[in-house]
C-alpha cells in the first residue's frame, strides 16, 4: 500500500509539474490544476482503493481487478450478457470480454444461452465463483468501513448524495455527447445541401 501511494504521489507531481520532466508547460490559461481537478482526483482515489482491495485477492485467488468486478456484478445480477456487464460497470468492453473468458476458463463463471433469445449468451457466477465472492466480499466491505471511518455520519450521507448527483449528471452529459457525435454538424449539412 505504501509503495502504491509513493507511485501515486509521483504520478501526481509529474502531472502537475511537466516542466520538471523536460516538457513545455502549457500556457497559464490552459493549465489544469490536477490537485483540484475532480476527474483526476476521482481517478486517483479509484485506483488507490481498487489496488488496495486487490491485494486481498490477487495472489490468493489469481484474480485480476476486472475479473473481480465482473464476478461481483454477476454475483448480485446473474443472467447479464457481457455487453450489459460493460454498460453497468462502465468498463471497457474488451476488458470485460477478457475477464469473462478468464473466469470461464477457471470455472468461476458459467455462460449459457438465454431462454428468451437463443442468439444471446448470458453469464452467471458458478459455485466456485460464488465461493471466491463470499471470501472476498467481507474483505472489501471491511476496507470500505475503514475508509469511511474518516467521515462523520453526516459527511457520509452528503457524500452519497453528491455521488448520486454527479453520476446522474455525468450520464446525462455522456448521452448529450453521444447524440452530438452521431449528428452531422450544421456546417456539414449545409455543405451537403449546397453541393446538390
Amino acid at each position: 500500500m505504501t509503495r502504491w501511494r509513493s507511485a501515486a504521489n509521483s504520478l501526481h507531481l509529474q502531472a502537475i509539474h511537466p516542466a520538471s520532466h523536460g516538457m513545455t508547460p502549457p500556457r497559464s490559461d490552459d493549465t489544469i490544476d490536477l490537485g483540484r481537478f475532480l476527474p483526476y482526483r476521482l481517478s486517483v482515489l479509484t485506483n488507490l482503493v481498487s489496488s488496495t482491495i486487490a491485494e486481498a485477492y490477487q495472489q490468493r485467488f489469481a484474480l485480476s481487478i476486472p475479473e473481480w468486478r465482473v464476478l461481483a456484478v454477476l454475483a448480485r445480477n446473474p443472467g447479464l450478457s457481457a455487453t450489459e456487464v460493460a454498460e453497468l460497470t462502465r468498463m471497457d468492453a474488451v476488458a470485460v470480454s477478457r475477464a469473462v473468458a478468464r473466469l470461464a476458463a477457471t470455472g468461476r463463471l458459467r455462460r449459457t444461452t438465454s431462454r428468451q433469445d437463443r442468439r444471446r449468451s448470458v453469464l452467471s457466477a458458478s459455485a466456485a465463483g460464488m465461493a471466491v465472492y463470499r471470501e472476498v466480499a467481507p474483505l472489501a466491505l471491511g476496507y470500505e468501513n475503514e475508509l469511511l471511518a474518516a467521515l462523520s455520519s453526516g459527511e457520509r450521507a452528503a457524500l452519497d448524495r453528491a455521488l448520486d448527483s454527479l453520476t446522474s449528471r455525468a450520464q446525462s452529459l455522456a448521452g448529450t455527447q453521444r447524440t452530438a457525435a452521431a449528428s452531422p454538424s450544421r456546417s456539414t449539412t449545409a455543405r451537403r445541401r449546397g453541393s446538390r
